[in-house]
């Protein structure tokens, strides 16, 4: 992870190490599961702030093209599908020919992990696959429209305005919203200073992680990506109640070196 600028990579960083650590809290502690609320304070918090930003010039925004905005809505659904299915998994669940064998050592791990998971729950599971398949349509369908005009910040501002929406109108059919009411940690400060800080942390982790793209190569990014998560993991093992035994350790530590794999063919072709 050698660069001259390594402010950008800790600040990526310490956002991404705050907003997991407090969703996970929010979602797994206080066990505030109803997504369709959670998720849509945050997308209304990063909207907002994105919003005011825009006028007062911080960043810039053009999505008033209908037809662009159209044919970007269909990712904008597989976003509201990752974030979604990732609050479910978050709530029940831990968290060249290098390539390759990055792959098979990731799909192993994932494979071998509910196995050996001493607090497995299928429904966590069942989330968590539904995340790791909104995620690779929403990559696939970015790649496919990447001679877009639309910049990061459009499509992401595009992101919070319609999962904020659908979310909204989501939460009475699903029953969170009279769920809500009797959480018992309803009128308790720390949840309501944690659900502040997930919504502010979620919207810097967002800017952070745009300017970490723009200003490295993709090796250096990938190789910050890869010590957040492994530094996030951590933590998360050592904060939260968390079960291990030999078989669970040897996933995780399988999974890792997917995830080095990944980052040293990333750096090898840059």
């Amino acid at each position: 992870m050698h660069t001259k600028r390594p402010f950008p990579g800790l600040t990526f960083c310490a956002f991404y190490l705050a907003t997991y650590l407090t969703n996970k809290y929010v979602l797994s502690v206080l066990k505030f599961t109803y997504p369709t609320l959670f998720q849509g304070w945050q997308t209304l918090i990063g909207g907002l702030l994105l919003h005011i930003s825009w006028k007062l010039g911080w960043v810039e925004i053009n999505s008033n093209s209908r037809a662009k905005v159209l044919a970007w809505l269909p990712a904008s659904m597989l976003f509201v599908g990752i974030i979604y299915a990732g609050s479910r998994a978050l709530s029940r669940l831990l968290t060249s020919p290098a390539k390759i064998w990055s792959a098979v050592f990731l799909l192993i791990a994932a494979g071998s992990l509910p196995f050996n998971d001493l607090q497995f729950d299928p429904v966590g599971y069942f989330w968590a696959a539904v995340h790791l398949l909104c995620v690779g349509s929403y990559k696939i369908l970015h790649k496919a429209q990447k001679s877009s005009v639309l910049s990061d910040i459009d499509q992401q501002y595009l992101n919070y305005i319609f999962s904020m929406v659908l979310l909204a109108f989501a939460s009475h059919p699903t029953g969170d919203l009279f769920k809500a009411l009797e959480f018992p940690f309803l009128y308790f400060y720390r949840f309501h200073t944690s659900c502040c800080a997930s919504g502010f942390l979620g919207f810097f982790l967002m800017l952070s992680s745009m300017k970490l793209k723009n200003n490295m190569a993709p090796g250096q990014h990938t190789a910050w990506i890869f010590f957040a998560k492994v530094m996030t993991a951590g933590f998360s093992i050592l904060l939260f109640d968390t079960a291990l035994d030999i078989a669970m350790v040897a996933c995780i530590l399988v999974g890792g070196l997917g995830e080095a794999l990944l980052v040293y063919s990333e750096r090898k072709n840059t």
